[in-house]
């Protein structure tokens, strides 16, 4: 599991590296503009100022001019919420990074924040160019309002991964079957929720998930068929089994390995179960690893496993056509 909590770390630190440069660098320019802005708001915004008062025969030319101020208002609203917005990001994805749960709540703030901040952005800066934003909401309510009765999916996608992340059903890193698909949870979106096995990622929309299966919160159950001959004798086979099965180890197994009996009486031999405990990631190696080492203490004591046999009968043509083996 904390192996698992340090991958999921890794992949979103490497995406923040890989994005780190250029958004550090749009930043740094905005940081820099704005604490300019404001060194020389005397000669920036006042109603006498070179950008405000006309100088220019040509009216294209003092309108460019008159728009610098709404630019660098503009700016500086834009740098003030991009910094805080940063920071406050910077510090929930620091703070908040120790186990599974906490990258999953982290990531899906990180999406409301996104789209939150991006609204605001927009609306303060129209309101710097002298758009009615009240008109522009009130119409963006109705606007929503509308589309909303088009797109009860996505609402349903969005409130449904809501439960998802808060009700803790599952979290990033966690290993769960969806419709049928088996994989490790890689991220839970607003919208999906995408898992990932063998390189394949299933991306599933959050209101279509249902009955899911998840194989992360205990330990789970490796299982081991063997068979031995119906000629072995089964009381030597379990003799050998008690002395020689707690001296097998296996990497990744949580206690001992059990013998729970026997499982069934195939058409070839009797059909012997082994069990142990695991990490579901684990699984299918450390059933691979059971397979051998079980194979191997047979082979050491004479134990057969059989072969499929085939009885055929054929008719005797000479006997009236009576069956013989």
């Amino acid at each position: 599991m904390k192996e698992t909590v340090k991958k999921q770390t890794e992949k979103v630190r490497n995406k923040v590296r890989s994005m780190g440069p250029l958004k550090t660098a749009v930043l740094s320019i905005l940081i820099v503009g704005t604490v300019c802005s404001f060194i020389f708001h005397d000669r920036i915004f006042p109603a006498d100022s070179v950008f405000n008062r006309g100088v220019s025969s040509s009216g294209f030319v003092n309108a460019m001019l008159a728009a610098v101020p709404k630019t660098v208002r503009a700016m500086q609203i834009l740098t003030v919420i991009l910094v805080a917005a940063t920071a406050a990001l910077y510090i929930l994805n620091k703070a908040f990074h120790k186990n599974q749960r906490q990258i999953t709540v982290v990531r899906l703030i990180n999406n409301i924040v996104k789209c939150v901040v991006a609204v605001i952005a927009v609306i303060a800066v129209l309101a710097v160019w002298g758009i009615d934003t009240t008109a522009l909401i009130t119409g963006a309510g109705v606007l929503t309002l509308i589309v909303g009765l088009g797109m009860q999916s996505l609402i349903s996608d969005v409130v449904a991964g809501l439960f998802i992340v808060f009700e803790n059903e599952f979290n990033v890193g966690d290993i769960v079957t969806i419709d049928g698909f088996r994989g490790t949870v890689v991220s839970i979106g607003i919208r999906t929720t995408k898992l990932e096995a063998l390189g394949n990622i299933k991306i599933v929309n959050n209101s279509d998930i249902r009955g899911v299966l998840n194989q992360t919160v205990d330990l789970s159950t490796a299982k081991a068929l063997i068979d031995i001959e119906y000629g072995e004798r089964l009381e030597r086979a379990e003799k050998i089994i008690a002395d020689r099965l707690p001296q097998i180890e296996i990497a990744g197994v949580s206690g001992a390995i059990n013998y729970d009996g026997v499982a069934a009486l195939g058409a070839s031999g009797v059909t012997l179960q082994f069990t142990a405990k695991c990490r579901e990631e684990d699984i299918f190696d450390v059933q691979r690893k059971m397979n051998r080492e079980l194979k191997v203490m047979f082979d050491e004591n004479g134990i057969g496993i059989p072969f499929e046999q085939l009885v055929v009968h054929m008719p005797d043509l000479k006997n009236n056509g009576k069956l013989t083996v």
